[in-house]
């Protein structure tokens, strides 16, 4: 029964990713080439077969060496565990860590490499550091003149949700590399094509770069729509909406002052605290009414992480239309309404001094906090988060792959 699900599911797909394309040439792209990969768990064909044991077994292409972002290129790693250069036990091949102290590879990592070879799920936000490793990647090959190869997936937002400030100069680090908005409305492919041709790489160099595009993929599809089956892209995030979730409360759970659901069952799904009263909460913000976003009263105890073992109550997020709805500002909409109701309850002066650079370096700029901090209202910092989006739609859209 279970192999029947799973046949069923493929027949299902509507949309070839581009290590599926590229498989379809027999790697005709790769032939003769000494490549290095950067990959993780959701590096897969429809089949499920990881993007490196598909081209390690390839008699036409040579594996020299293997990259790993955040969480191991197995997925073997927990979130923010430093990695040191290891051996891949299935295929013998050389990994080395780019989530640490060696964010981007030097020359030494490249040397005799034709081509480095992008296949990583992403989701669309712009504080998960694998577009961060990706950027780097290919700033590091143009340093050294190799061949950037990036295998297309689709974005769990589809092609057209744009939100948020971009990143300030000041502001710029490993959560935050590239000044573009919070929610990108791109596919990887497309983001590496925008910082590649608008000089966003260092010192405005560019690197060799061709993307292998999706094919059956189309801007307005979300990920479920696409067919394809979701490889967790990180331990919290477990399926297609973690990722949709991950946008709307990630910022506010840099404070670990209010659970967000990390440490429960539903990480980025919750809002919650001792203090608050559920049935309050719920009302204020189903009264804002805002579009595309309902909220439930929910009372849980998180097995760790904020509130470890307390119950703690608040809200569930339910999304009933994703384009609509003001995702990555709900969180701001949660503190609003939070302050209405406790306003002692200050999540700035509750958390550690240091969560709060953490806090303005996800969300790309210190304006926000330190304008919404004021009134604790989200029209204060609306204009100045959706100020990007008429701009960067403009200038990113000549790189659209897909319609």
């Amino acid at each position: 029964m279970q192999f029947l699900s799973i046949q069923t599911s493929l027949l299902a797909q509507k949309v070839e990713t581009g290590i599926d394309v590229l498989q379809k040439t027999n790697f005709a792209t790769l032939k003769g080439k000494k490549i290095g990969i950067i990959t993780n768990p959701t590096g897969v064909n429809k089949n499920l077969v990881s993007t490196i044991d598909l081209l390690h077994a390839s008699k036409d292409v040579e594996v020299k060496v293997l990259f790993s972002p955040e969480h191991g290129i197995r997925g073997d790693h927990a979130a923010g565990e430093k990695v040191a250069t290891y051996t891949d036990k299935k295929t013998g091949i050389q990994v080395y860590s780019l989530y640490g102290k060696q964010q981007k590879p030097n020359s030494k990592m490249l040397h005799d490499l034709d081509a480095i070879v992008y296949d990583i799920q992403d989701i669309g936000v712009r504080s998960y550091t694998y577009i961060s490793s990706m950027g780097l990647l290919m700033e590091a090959c143009a340093e050294n003149n190799v061949e950037f190869i990036v295998l297309d997936r689709p974005n769990p937002f589809g092609g057209n949700k744009i939100e948020g400030c971009l990143v300030e100069p000041k502001q710029i680090s490993f959560v935050s590399q590239f000044p573009i908005p919070y929610v990108y409305g791109l596919t990887c492919g497309e983001l590496a094509k925008y910082l590649n041709e608008e000089g966003l790489l260092k010192d405005g160099k560019k690197c060799k770069l061709k993307v292998v595009a999706m094919e059956g993929w189309k801007r307005n599809m979300t990920f479920q729509e696409s067919g394809l089956p979701w490889v967790p892209t990180s331990p919290h995030i477990p399926n297609a909406m973690s990722a949709i979730y991950y946008a709307s409360s990630g910022i506010l759970g840099e404070l670990y002052t209010i659970s967000i659901g990390v440490g429960y069952t539903q990480p980025f799904e919750l809002f919650a605290a001792e203090w608050i009263d559920a049935d309050k909460l719920s009302t204020n913000l189903n009264n804002l009414k805002l579009a595309g976003v309902l909220f439930r009263p929910v009372h849980y105890k998180a097995y760790y992480s904020v509130g470890k073992d307390n119950m703690l109550h608040g809200v569930q997020l339910h999304f009933t239309d994703i384009q609509q709805a003001p995702i990555s500002l709900i969180q701001f909409y949660v503190m609003q309404e939070c302050h209405q109701l406790y306003p002692n309850k200050n999540p700035f002066e509750m958390c550690e001094s240091s969560r709060l650079s953490m806090f303005d370096k996800v969300c790309g700029s210190k304006e926000i906090r330190r304008r919404f901090s004021e009134n604790f209202l989200v029209s204060d910092i609306k204009e100045l988060w959706d100020a990007p989006k008429t701009s960067f739609l403009k200038k990113s859209e000549k790189y659209y792959l897909y319609q």
